[in-house]
């Protein structure tokens, strides 16, 4: 099939090179001539494992091409995804200004009937203003042209996002008129050779089935992160508390790890447009409204703790930090807790070297100007003459360190774990004070 995806961010790259991976004919449209440019000269403007050889390889075959031409793009697909960004405006609800812009476009340019597919997180009832949208270009066109609007909404974890498309639990499609539901089989028929996976349902449902499965999610980790504060409290053991309840085949393990709270660019954003939909629609939405009440707070858990410990003028202090991505295998900086463990630290006088492996770069660009940050070359030495240790994200490289060599960098051996990534008997049998989630 040939497909068009508009948008090359994190969801639009990922879609359009997993469906030319199994043989699609795939153009990928974006209004930024620098990663257009990037992408055609074989690099990629994000950081996802195995996507940058998979572009690669998908651009040779011929399978993959990018453009910045709209009406090239139109006329290309017989499918057009719209994977554009939904920023939450100022009252939390998702930002429909790049969906419906290309829809208008579509309606602009199209010639021939197109199945047009919101690949994009939005708000129940997108997809009725993305089919007005189009029908009132066509209508100041003057030509009556078939076209069909189908709400898939993507589930891809970053980080995992190939092994997740290409091997999906779930494709959920809301369709509601024949040829376009013939069509997103056609389209999904390579990723389901194995069973039946795709749920067909109507758009309206689909559309909120996106938002449903990450407020759950988020709820789940807000949920474990105030357990964990009062399991502290309490003198129990979190970590115990979660082997406990996760063993329920109702309740399971996924998503019960506290830390220091979520982020990244669907939680934060997923659980504001939610609230603000019931908002609109006369429904207080009370658990979605605590559940980020209490990520807000858990960002900072960490910083009430090495308050609790030197108080909160922190002049003179200087403290390590491991991890800035919002979760491991990405260099996303979106809501990461880590800003805000920054911001809190330097504005009680502290300085800060902190290390990731992926996203130095991206946090130097959203942090730049922060007074009293530096960035390491290595986790080592990050470690130099800090009087703490923070643990912020759980890279793989930080869950065995070594900690003799840890001691030594270290002025005191403080760590602040917010990821409990090591076994609190252990390290304290060490020497080492060991502030952990919950422990």
């Amino acid at each position: 099939m040939k497909i068009t995806v508009i948008g090359s961010g994190y969801v639009g790259l990922v879609t359009g090179t997993c469906l030319a991976e199994v043989g699609n004919h795939v153009m990928c449209l974006d209004v930024d001539p620098a990663k257009i440019a990037l992408l055609r000269a074989g690099g990629i403007p994000i950081y996802e494992p195995g996507l940058e050889d998979m572009v690669r390889r998908n651009v040779a075959a011929g399978r993959l091409s990018f453009t910045t031409d709209v009406a090239e793009s139109v006329a290309f697909g017989e499918v057009q995804f719209i994977a554009v960004g939904t920023p939450p405006d100022e009252d939390g609800s998702a930002d429909l200004q790049y969906v419906l812009a290309a829809a208008r476009n579509i309606g602009r340019h199209m010639q021939e009937y197109k199945v047009v597919v919101d690949k994009s997180t939005v708000p129940v009832g997108t997809a009725d203003k993305v089919r007005q949208a189009i029908a009132e270009t066509l209508a100041e066109r003057g030509v009556d042209i078939g076209y069909s609007v189908v709400s898939n909404p993507e589930f891809l974890k970053e980080g995992a996002a190939i092994e997740d498309f290409m091997k999906p639990d779930r494709i959920v499609v809301g369709a509601e008129d024949d040829l376009a539901i013939e069509r997103m089989r056609r389209l999904y028929a390579p990723f389901q050779r194995n069973h039946e996976r795709i749920l067909f349902m109507d758009v309206r449902s689909a559309e909120l089935t996106k938002y449903a499965a990450n407020a759950m999610l988020a709820t789940r980790i807000s949920f474990m992160n105030e357990l964990a504060n009062l399991a502290e409290t309490l003198g129990a053991d979190i970590e115990l508390v979660r082997q406990g309840i996760g063993s329920d085949p109702r309740i399971g393990y996924h998503f019960l790890y506290p830390g220091a709270g979520y982020g990244g660019s669907c939680f934060p954003k997923d659980v504001k447009a939610l609230i603000a939909t019931g908002r609109e629609h006369g429904h207080a939405m009370r658990v979605l409204t605590a559940v980020e009440a209490a990520n807000d707070a858990q960002k900072l858990r960490l910083v009430d703790k090495i308050v609790a410990e030197y108080g909160e003028d922190l002049s003179g202090r200087h403290f390590a930090l491991w991890g800035l991505a919002f979760k491991p295998n990405t260099d996303d900086m979106r809501e990461a807790p880590s800003r805000e463990v920054v911001r809190a630290l330097v504005s009680r006088g502290a300085t800060v070297s902190a290390y990731d492996p992926v996203a130095a770069d991206e946090a130097a660009r959203v942090l730049d100007g922060t007074a009293g940050l530096t960035f390491a070359q290595d986790m080592m030495s990050a470690l130099q003459d800090a009087d703490a240790l923070l643990i912020v994200t759980e890279w793989k490289m930080f869950r065995a360190p070594d900690f003799e060599a840890l001691r030594a960098a270290l002025k005191a051996p403080v760590i602040f774990d917010g990821r409990n990534m090591y076994d609190p008997a252990w390290v304290r049998g060490l020497g080492f004070v060991y502030h952990a989630i919950g422990r």
